[in-house]
């Protein structure tokens, strides 16, 4: 067996092991709500959740070549495989830390962090600065900008439309409506979530001379599919309690207009190819909910925390997959 092949099996074995973190570091991002409004039961919404992440697997094909080919230029032969490597790694890392301390983070920044940190320190690679500025730092700041200002006005028009109902057979009927959002978030989280994986693994292929044309696009997809939603249904619940209980006490008619709030957000940036964060849209869109209700209901304090934690993502995970790198790379 070649170096080359070692190395690019190598790939998919990081690849798989940081989609399998990034789908119970992600769970809450589709179920949290309904499981704190209890819409659903905890193992019916994961089962839920790892269902729609399997069929959003499918449906992220421009993410994927986003991912693949517009963050870095890596550099030529086998060391290119040791920078994807590396940069798994970092990005694995900043997901345990993040899973650990219960606090949700960009799973998608850190990948994109991880990878640019050990491409600096490649030499030949390069980092293409433009492709992080347009899907990376521009979507970083937009997409909680919109997911927050756009649950506070879905909110608002919940509560305009349904201001005569009755409260309890109101809390009921959402119960149910927000089954179908959250199967929405979560066929939203695999378009996004998933297809970043797959690129990470046709990149891979790529540079270890094994992916011609998409020859091997459907076992990558079926596998990174698999992985996910494996790693969902073993979820999450340091990071489902701090969305689903600590940011706000969520009710029905709020979990299911912050759901429908994120997954209109994640499918219009899928269309576009956009790589953006689940974990930054949802939980904007829950801030912005519960500012409907009043400012206080928001532990602000809780959310100043996770603002930190999506700032530091980025270069945290450069750093690990950087010093990563620094150790591997005279096996390449």
């Amino acid at each position: 067996m070649s170096f080359e092949l070692l190395a690019t099996i190598a790939v998919i074995v990081f690849a798989m092991g940081f989609n399998y973190t990034n789908g119970f570091h992600d769970a809450a991002n589709a179920i949290a709500t309904s499981v704190s409004t209890r819409a659903l039961t905890p193992r019916v919404a994961l089962l839920m959740a790892a269902v729609g992440n399997l069929i959003g697997t499918f449906l992220g094909g421009k993410v994927a070549a986003t991912v693949g080919k517009g963050i870095v230029n890596l550099p030529e032969g086998t060391g290119s495989l040791g920078v994807v490597i590396a940069g798994l790694i970092g990005a694995i890392a900043w997901n345990l830390i993040t899973w650990y301390f219960g606090i949700p983070s960009s799973s998608s920044h850190a990948l994109f962090g991880g990878l640019v940190g050990a491409t600096l320190l490649s030499g030949p690679g390069i980092v293409l600065w433009h492709g992080i500025l347009k899907s990376v730092i521009i979507p970083m700041v937009v997409s909680p900008v919109v997911g927050l200002i756009l649950g506070y006005l879905v909110m608002l028009a919940v509560l305009w439309i349904f201001r005569k109902g009755h409260p309890g057979t109101l809390n009921r009927g959402f119960r149910i409506a927000q089954s179908v959002s959250a199967f929405g978030m979560s066929i939203g989280h695999g378009m996004q979530d998933a297809s970043k994986t797959v690129g990470i693994v046709l990149l891979g292929l790529t540079v270890g001379g094994y992916q011609g044309a998409t020859r091997h696009r459907w076992w990558v997809d079926v596998l990174t599919a698999l992985v996910l939603a494996a790693g969902t249904y073993s979820g999450g619940w340091r990071i489902i309690r701090t969305l689903g209980r600590r940011v706000i006490h969520l009710d029905p008619p709020q979990g299911f207009a912050a759901e429908t709030t994120a997954s209109a957000v994640l499918y219009t940036a899928t269309a576009y190819g956009l790589p953006i964060s689940t974990t930054h849209t949802i939980t904007s869109a829950i801030m912005g909910v519960g500012a409907t209700k009043r400012l206080s209901a928001v532990r602000w304090g809780v959310a100043g925390n996770i603002l930190v934690a999506w700032v530091l993502t980025f270069p945290a995970a450069g750093a690990v997959g950087a010093i990563v790198y620094l150790a591997i790379h005279p096996l390449f």
